[in-house]
């Protein structure tokens, strides 16, 4: 068990944790900002999270669910106060509903967590603030700390693990509930550059070409909410040509951007060919580069199977290798 103390202060209204690992501080830290891997312990086992948006910014949010052994669903939200990187962050956490949205009936607490380097390994205190010594009993009598306890007896598993996560293990594609779809990457570039190659022209034309044997005549990016994106792309040969187009919903560089994309044909630019499907791209640095994130949400299921059946985390994994061709040149 990697919990060596648990403290309640009545007067201070905090619960604090102390918990040890035999990992560098880097390692432990990425688990936490890693939607892959915090989902692997953030909920006790018979209650497993997922983490449908995870930003790790000031200002940012975090969506998750844990789902318990019936399919009943416990969901729950963090609003990003401050990040120190590699050192410490704060976030307001509180229950939500299934759609994400905060329950106003629950008690909301404050949660700093504060990573060390020790002489084995790191240490890791996650310190609870509660508004009202009530919501401090009520919250221990639901259970708050045996569940701390059994979902952190589930990181050293995570952070043991040194290659799923690891810069060089390629684009990792997980399904999510009905009708969702998130694909991973390591990019070996900062934050800053893996944005800038996300919204330059010039850039996009040169890595985001999918299988070899294509090109990009029409690259059209949008930087603001509102704008319309549109892309093109041709065989070598001339003989097949198809585009994406869509709509700017949200936007916070260098770290996240929502859009609307869909298929159409040069012919007709405007005359959507597949269904709306909804991408919400997250950056977040990690060791080694950062983490490229892409949640798409589909209409249906049959859509997402369709897509993904083209062999679309294949195209995307070559795609990303020419980035990182193209970082490693700048």
């Amino acid at each position: 068990m990697p919990i060596t103390a648990v403290t309640q202060d009545a007067e201070a209204l905090t619960l604090t944790v102390v918990a040890d690992f035999t990992v560098p501080v880097r390692r432990l830290w990425d688990a936490y900002l890693d939607p892959r891997q915090i989902e692997r312990f953030w909920g006790p086992p018979t209650y497993p999270a997922t983490f449908t948006r995870h930003d790790g910014y000031p200002g940012g949010v975090s969506n998750y669910r844990m789902t318990g052994p019936e399919g009943e669903i416990s969901a729950g939200y963090w609003k990003w106060v401050a990040v120190n990187e590699g050192t410490s962050f704060e976030v307001r956490d509180g229950f939500a509903s299934e759609d994400g949205e905060p329950n106003t009936a629950m008690p909301d607490m404050r949660m700093v967590f504060e990573f060390a380097e020790t002489a084995l390994g790191s240490r890791l205190t996650t310190t609870t603030f509660f508004n009202t010594i009530e919501e401090l009993e009520q919250l221990r009598a639901m259970g708050m700390e045996e569940g701390m306890r059994q979902a952190m007896a589930q990181i050293d598993a995570v952070v043991e693990d040194l290659t799923a996560f690891a810069v060089g293990s390629g684009t990792e594609l997980q399904l999510i509930g009905d009708t969702q779809a998130r694909t991973s990457r390591i990019v070996r570039g900062t934050v800053e550059q893996v944005w800038r190659a996300h919204h330059d022209a010039d850039m996009l034309r040169r890595w985001q070409l999918g299988p070899d044997g294509w090109s990009m005549p029409v690259c059209e990016v949008a930087t603001a909410v509102g704008e319309r994106h549109r892309t093109e792309w041709v065989s070598d040969n001339g003989e097949q040509r198809f585009g994406f187009t869509g709509t700017v919903l949200e936007i916070e560089p260098p770290r996240r951007s929502v859009t609307t994309e869909a298929m159409f044909t040069p012919e007709d630019p405007d005359a959507a060919q597949s269904p709306v499907t909804r991408n919400e791209l997250t950056l977040i640095p990690v060791a080694g580069g950062t983490l490229v994130s892409l949640l798409i949400t589909y209409p249906d299921t049959a859509t997402r199977e369709m897509i993904l059946s083209t062999g679309m985390a294949d195209g995307m994994e070559t795609s990303y290798a020419r980035l990182d061709d193209e970082l490693a040149g700048h």
